[in-house]
C-alpha cells in the first residue's frame, strides 16, 4: 500500500511554514533595527535565537489550529465558496493582527527598551495623545501604503494557495487520512509544547541570560502578550507609594520623606563573627514544606527531626520567622528578590512584567553563583527570576547531574541532589573559588516519594507508628512523615559530606522553609497560629557555621525577604540593598515584624505580625482587625479602647506602607 500525505495536511503544513518565514523575516528585522551593534557572545546569540525560532513556531502553529478545525468540521473545505471566504478572511485578519502586533512591538521596544506586553495597554487610556505621538513619530503615511502593498500581496497569496490545492484535491483512503492525522497532531502538539524536558516552552526561558537586550530579542510579542495579559491589572498607585514612603523610609532607616529604597552596606572585615580574611561559601537551603510546628524541638510529640533540632541549638535560629505567601513559587520568589509574594493571579514569578529585578544575590561579588534543583527550572517560571538578574549564574537541573534517577514529578530526589550537589561545591572548593548556593529541596512534597532503604534510612510503615501520636503531631499520614524524616537524614549527609570534601568550616550554611506542610488541627504548638492559618508562614530560619558563628536564639520578628541581606551582612559581603529585606542580626534593629499575605475567607488579604499581635487588612473589601495571639478567642480588638485604635492606625499604616511599597518595587526595581 502507498502513503500518502492527505492534501488537506499539506495544506496546513504549508500555511503554518508560510507563517512562521514571515515572522521570521520580522524577527531578522528586529535584530537589524535592535541588536546588530550589541556585543554579543557568539553561544549566547544562539541561543536566543534558537528559543526564538521556538516561540515562533509554537505561535505559527496555534495560529492555524482554526482551520485545521475548519476542514474537520467541513469536509467540504476545498469546494465551497463559503469554506474558501472564510480561510481568506481569517488568514488575511490573522496577519493583520500579527503584523499589528508586531510594528506596536518595535516602537514599543523603540521607546522602552521592552517588547510589547499588557501593560502597553495603558496607551488606550488615552487615545488621542497616544494616535497623536504614533502620528508625529512614525511615517504612518508612507508606512501606510506599504501596508496596503503587504496585505494585497497576503490576499492574493492565500488564494493562489487556497486554488492551488483545491484543484489537486484527492481522495485518500480511510487508513491514510487516519495514519498521517494522527501523526500530524503529534508533530504540532510536540512544536507547540517545544520541549524534551517534562515543562512545556514558556516564556520565562528566553530570561536565560544577564544581557536584557538578548533576553527581549529571545521572546515573541504575541505569545508574550498573551502571557501577560493574566497579570495586567497588578500594578501600582504611585500617589499611594509616595504617601507611605515616610512610613516605609523610618521602619528601613532611610532618611527623607521621598521614594528611595536605596541602602549602602559597607564592611571592614574583623574577627567579631570570627570571618577570616578568606571568603566564606554560603549554601542556601530551600526546605520544602518545612514548618516549625512540624519539628520536635517545638514540641511535635513524634520526633522526626532530630537533626534539624540539633542544628537549631548549634546554630542562630530564629523563632518568629515568617515567609510571606505560603506557596513554593512564592518563597523561592521573595528569598531572591527580597519582595513578597503578593501576586493575586498566580505567583509573581510567572508575572513576565516583574521578572527584571535589582537583587542581592546578584552583588556576591568574586563568588561562583550557583542554583541547584531536582526537576526543571521552568517550574512556575523560576529559571527567569534567577538567569535574568543573577550574572554569571550556573544553574544545575535535572539532566545536568554526573548520576541521576528521578524519582517522581520533582525530579531526582533530595538525597542524589545533596549529593551531586557536594560534588560541584567540592570541585569548586578545590579550585579555590568561594561559591554562593541556592539548593531547592522537594522530596517532602506530595507524592511523598522516598526509598525503600539509603544509607541508615528507612521509612516507617503503619504498624510502626502510633495512630494516636501521629493524630496529634499533626502529620495526615506516615508517608508525609517519612518524606520529613527523609529530608532531615539528607540534611545530615549533606553535611558530613561537606565536612568529608573540605569545605564545611569555610561555609555559612542557611536552611530556611518554604511553608508549613498542609497538618491535621495540632496543640503543641501556637494554638491561635493553627486557627487564623499563620502556622503555614511560620517556618524555620537557620544560620549554621560552628566555626565561623556563635550560636544563638533570636526571638523578634523575621521574614522571608530578610534572609540575604542578614546573610551577607554577617559574612561583611559589601552590597546595596533595593529591596525591603534588612539585616535582623542587626541588635540596633528592634521595631521589626513579619508580613504575611494570605486569603482570609475567599479574599486576599495582607497583614503583619508584631510580637503578639497580628494586623491584617484584606485587598478589596479593606476589612480589617487586630488580633491578640496570646487569646485564643482570636476576638478584634482594634476598636476595644483608645489605646487599641491609636495602635491599629499604626500598624495599619506600616502593612500600607509594606504593600504598597512592594507593589512600587515590582515595576520599578529594574537594573
Amino acid at each position: 500500500m502507498r502513503y500518502k500525505i492527505p492534501n488537506y495536511l499539506k495544506f496546513l503544513y504549508v500555511n503554518i511554514l508560510s507563517l512562521f518565514l514571515f515572522v521570521t523575516v520580522l524577527r531578522v528585522t528586529f535584530y537589524s533595527f535592535f541588536i546588530n551593534k550589541l556585543v554579543i557572545e557568539t553561544n549566547d546569540l544562539l541561543q536566543a535565537i534558537s528559543f526564538g525560532v521556538r516561540f515562533d513556531l509554537k505561535m505559527a502553529i496555534l495560529a492555524f489550529v482554526p482551520v485545521a478545525l475548519g476542514y474537520f468540521l467541513s469536509k467540504k473545505f476545498f469546494t465551497k465558496k463559503l469554506a474558501k471566504i472564510s480561510y481568506l478572511v481569517y488568514s488575511t485578519l490573522l496577519y493583520l493582527v500579527i503584523v499589528s502586533f508586531y510594528l506596536f512591538d518595535f516602537g514599543h521596544y523603540s521607546y522602552l527598551n521592552l517588547r510589547v506586553n499588557a501593560s502597553a495597554l495603558r496607551f488606550l487610556e488615552n487615545v488621542k495623545i497616544s494616535t497623536q505621538v504614533f502620528i508625529e513619530s512614525y511615517p504612518i503615511y508612507k508606512g501606510g501604503f506599504l501596508l496596503l502593498v503587504l496585505f494585497f500581496v497576503i490576499i492574493k497569496y492565500h488564494n493562489w494557495l487556497y486554488t492551488k490545492f483545491s484543484k489537486t484535491n484527492f481522495v485518500s483512503e480511510k487508513k491514510n487520512k487516519i495514519i498521517f492525522s494522527i501523526a500530524t497532531l503529534f508533530v504540532l502538539a510536540f512544536g507547540v509544547f517545544s520541549s524534551f524536558q517534562h515543562y512545556p516552552l514558556r516564556w520565562s526561558q528566553a530570561f536565560f541570560s544577564s544581557s536584557k537586550e538578548l533576553n527581549q530579542f529571545s521572546l515573541n510579542p504575541v505569545l508574550y502578550f498573551v502571557d501577560s495579559f493574566k497579570f495586567r491589572n497588578e500594578n501600582y498607585n504611585i500617589d499611594t507609594a509616595k504617601k507611605y514612603a515616610p512610613i516605609i523610609n523610618n521602619y528601613l532607616g532611610i532618611k527623607g520623606d521621598t521614594i528611595n529604597f536605596e541602602r549602602k552596606r559597607s564592611f571592614k572585615i574583623n574577627d567579631s563573627l570570627n570571618i577570616s580574611k578568606n571568603k566564606p561559601n554560603v549554601v542556601f537551603v530551600m526546605m520544602e514544606s518545612v514548618g516549625n510546628a512540624s519539628l520536635s524541638y517545638y514540641g511535635n510529640p513524634i520526633k522526626s527531626t532530630p537533626v534539624l533540632d540539633s542544628l537549631m541549638r548549634e546554630s542562630i535560629s530564629f523563632t518568629n520567622h515568617y515567609v510571606h505567601k505560603a506557596t513554593t513559587a512564592g518563597s523561592v520568589f521573595g528569598s531572591i528578590t527580597g519582595l513578597p509574594d503578593i501576586d493575586n493571579v498566580k505567583s509573581a514569578s510567572r508575572n513576565p512584567m516583574i521578572i527584571n529585578q535589582r537583587i542581592l544575590f546578584n552583588q556576591f561579588d568574586d563568588y561562583e553563583k550557583l542554583y541547584l534543583l531536582g526537576g526543571s527550572a521552568n517550574w512556575a517560571n523560576i529559571r527567569a527570576v534567577f538567569q535574568a538578574n543573577i550574572q554569571g549564574l550556573t544553574v544545575y537541573e535535572e539532566g545536568s547531574y554526573q548520576e541521576e534517577n528521578r524519582a517522581d514529578v520533582w525530579g531526582i530526589d533530595d538525597y542524589d541532589l545533596f549529593k551531586e550537589a557536594d560534588k560541584i561545591f567540592k570541585k569548586t572548593h578545590d579550585s579555590k573559588k568561594p561559591f554562593v548556593a541556592y539548593l531547592q529541596t522537594a522530596t517532602n512534597h506530595m507524592p511523598f516519594t522516598v526509598p525503600d532503604k539509603k544509607g541508615s534510612y528507612e521509612p516507617l510503615n503503619e504498624e510502626d507508628v502510633d495512630k494516636k501520636i501521629l493524630k496529634k503531631s499533626g502529620f495526615k499520614s506516615v508517608a508525609q512523615l517519612n518524606a520529613l524524616r527523609y529530608l532531615d537524614f539528607n540534611i545530615n549527609e549533606f553535611l558530613k559530606r561537606a565536612k568529608k570534601s573540605g569545605y564545611y568550616d569555610n561555609t555559612i550554611f542557611v536552611f530556611f522553609g518554604d511553608h508549613q506542610t498542609a497538618m491535621n488541627p495540632i496543640t503543641h504548638f501556637r494554638p491561635a497560629h493553627t486557627k487564623l492559618g499563620l502556622l503555614m508562614h511560620n517556618v524555620p530560619f537557620i544560620i549554621h557555621a560552628p566555626k565561623l558563628v556563635k550560636p544563638q536564639e533570636i526571638t523578634k520578628n523575621a521574614h522571608l525577604v530578610d534572609v540575604v541581606p542578614t546573610v551577607m551582612s554577617l559574612i561583611k559581603q559589601d552590597y546595596t540593598n533595593y529591596t525591603l529585606g534588612q539585616n535582623v542580626l542587626d541588635s540596633l534593629k528592634t521595631n521589626t515584624f513579619s508580613f504575611v499575605y494570605r486569603n482570609i475567607k475567599g479574599e486576599p488579604a495582607s497583614g503583619i505580625i508584631k510580637d503578639s499581635l497580628y494586623y491584617y487588612k484584606t485587598v478589596y473589601n479593606n476589612k480589617h482587625e487586630l488580633i491578640n495571639l496570646n487569646n485564643n478567642s482570636l476576638k478584634d480588638i482594634s476598636n476595644e479602647n483608645p489605646e487599641n485604635k491609636e495602635l491599629t492606625k499604626e500598624m495599619d499604616d506600616l502593612l500600607s506602607s509594606f504593600y504598597h511599597s512592594t507593589k512600587y518595587l515590582y515595576f520599578n526595581n529594574k537594573k
